[in-house]
């Protein structure tokens, strides 16, 4: 499979998150479908990288259920959706630890700015109720962010 296979997977990965982000910001859910693709994707992505079972996809698996545990108690605490904390799970087993932490942080900054906007919108409309903030959006901006290294560093 190798390098075309792996940029192709990365392609498909960017699809699915620009539509889970557009789908996240219409209707404030993301399909259960588009988390299981990005998860079960990932799959092949390790065999065209090359990754080794063991420490390589071992550590991913470790590292992604350490996140999902993580997300799952915002979830708890009502901090964050369902489908939202799937999909930073799923992310979780693309990308390499470093990588992750670049994300999550990115995703943190994004999703206050775009938390910020809703509440400028609110204050604007004159609402009170408490907008439901479209995570999706910040997690998938993130993620395509940190999908444009290994992309476009093949043409450098």
């Amino acid at each position: 499979m190798g390098e075309i296979g792996s940029i192709a997977l990365l392609v498909l990965l960017g699809l699915l998150l620009v539509s889970a982000g557009i789908e996240d910001a219409r209707t404030r859910e993301i399909a259960n479908w588009k988390n299981a693709a990005i998860a079960l994707l990932a799959v092949p992505f390790w065999i065209a990288n090359g990754l080794a079972v063991w420490p390589d996809i071992v550590l991913q698996l470790g590292i992604a259920l350490a996140v999902l545990a993580v997300f799952a108690a915002a979830f708890h605490f009502g901090l964050m959706g369902g489908g939202d904390v799937k999909m930073i799970a799923a992310l979780a087993l693309w990308f390499p630890f470093g990588q992750l932490v670049t994300m999550l942080i990115v995703m943190s900054l994004a999703g206050g700015a775009i938390t910020l906007l809703m509440l400028i919108d609110k204050w604007l409309r004159r609402q009170s109720a408490q907008p439901e903030v479209p995570y999706g959006i910040a997690i998938a901006i993130a993620a395509l962010l940190m999908l444009r290294e290994p992309i476009f560093n093949q043409f450098m």
